[in-house]
């Protein structure tokens, strides 16, 4: 590990000691003055002092102002702090190894102390940091108690479900407060079901929406859009008369609306059952915006999921039926959505979309609405969820595994655990 990772650690554990008061209690300046903290302040994660607003008498005499911790005293100059106005409210610094006398901007000599705190805490730190596995702690989480696991699952959840609003909110900006198209977007990109959803995605990006909205009444258009804006219709092994007919469509539709169609080798197949085929998932999708028009308005006024459930369950075109790509035939298949695929849907689209705008009408029902759906849906099987299961993580419907998917993203791939529940636990335990 280089010596900028092991100061960014160091700092890291004070940061942590500090914010949670876990340093011992005979506290002093490097002065030798006794220094009793009242309020460790308010953690500052942008730019500026590290804590606000914090509280601390040195020598009995209280002072109110900011606190910067770093891993050494020679860190203050070596950031520029002793040139920053900013810096001029910090009342005490807090390192590792006080190794010279710092002042601020004003001149003024800057209080320090080195925090001492219990050799628990940076040995148990040293495990979960040099942890050769996925998930540091696991085998720690067996002696958590379930009600501290449930309770940090329900933060994870909400804080999953505020991570996509921001999201949402961002393509809000883009498309000028319009609903619709957003959740268009977001139902586009996940009909691509992991594997496509990034080219799913700019399938969506690359027209109007209210170019479908525009031709809804037409599910072979809808499919030309489609298909076309998807670089399927450029050519085939195979052309046979359903190909030509939505190709000149196609051509008719994107010199009307001034289209550019994606290069189609983006789409991927590989590893894919030919259910799961980018072109059965894109007729999939046209069968929903041809049956469905005005999709997000009703699942905003549907309080029922199963409901909301019938209204995906929709069957590919005619044409689809009989194959599974361009050209060439085969025996005759429905192809509706898998139940697997439904739920999918369910928790990457429609509860995501319910919380946000129960967030941007100060709508609680719907925000709620969202999280018990969520709780009605079957939990997520995927890698993530298995190796949590066996740790005895609650998987019981898709707001467990929505939970479980943002603690492993957020938390244990980028070594978060100072601010995971199970590491604090972890890190205090003797």
């Amino acid at each position: 590990m280089s010596e900028k990772q092991n100061r960014l650690n160091m700092e890291n554990i004070l940061h942590y000691v500090w914010k949670f008061r876990l340093y011992t209690n005979d506290m002093q300046t490097t002065d030798g003055l006794p220094i009793e903290v009242i309020d460790p302040g308010i953690h500052n994660t942008d730019a500026g002092p590290d804590f606000f607003n914090a509280k601390v008498k040195i020598n009995g005499e209280l002072w109110a102002g900011n606190i910067e911790i770093h891993s050494a005293s020679s860190d203050w100059v070596k950031h520029k702090h002793h040139t920053d106005k900013a810096y001029n409210s910090v009342v005490l610094h807090v390192v590792e190894k006080a190794n010279d006398k710092i002042y601020n901007e004003e001149k003024r000599l800057v209080p320090q102390c080195e925090l001492k705190y219990p050799q628990h805490i940076k040995d148990n730190f040293a495990f979960l940091e040099h942890a050769n596995t996925d998930i540091p702690c696991h085998n720690f989480v067996s002696s958590m108690s379930p009600i501290h696991i449930t309770s940090w699952m329900s933060y994870l959840l909400f804080e999953r479900l505020e991570r996509k609003t921001k999201h949402i909110f961002s393509l809000l900006e883009r498309f000028n407060n319009s609903w619709e198209d957003v959740f268009f977007v977001l139902l586009t990109r996940n009909f691509g079901f992991g594997l496509n959803s990034d080219s799913f995605e700019r399938l969506a990006l690359s027209f109007p929406f209210k170019c479908i909205q525009k031709q809804g009444d037409n599910i072979k258009q809808i499919e030309a859009i489609l298909f076309g804006q998807a670089g399927m219709l450029n050519e085939t092994a195979n052309p046979d008369a359903y190909f030509l007919e939505l190709q000149k469509e196609y051509n008719f539709l994107r010199t009307k609306y001034t289209l550019t169609p994606l290069d189609a080798f983006i789409f991927k197949k590989l590893r894919s059952r030919p259910t799961a085929f980018p072109q059965i998932r894109i007729a999939q999708l046209a069968a929903l915006l041809y049956t469905s028009q005005g999709l997000f308005s009703k699942i905003i006024s549907c309080e029922d999921v199963g409901r909301i459930r019938l209204m995906f369950h929709v069957n590919a075109s005619e044409y689809w039926q009989t194959h599974y790509t361009f050209g060439i035939a085969s025996e005759k298949k429905s192809k509706y959505l898998g139940d697997a695929s439904l739920d999918i849907l369910l928790i990457n689209t429609v509860a995501p979309m319910l919380f946000a705008y129960g967030k941007t009408m100060n709508n609680e029902a719907l925000c709620e609405r969202s999280i018990r759906f969520l709780e009605t849906i079957k939990p997520e099987q995927n890698v993530i969820t298995k190796r949590f299961g066996s740790l005895n993580f609650p998987l019981t419907n898709a707001a467990d595994s929505q939970s479980i998917i943002q603690l492993k993203r957020e938390y244990c791939e980028l070594k978060k655990c100072l601010h995971c529940r199970i590491g604090h636990k972890l890190l205090t335990t003797r």
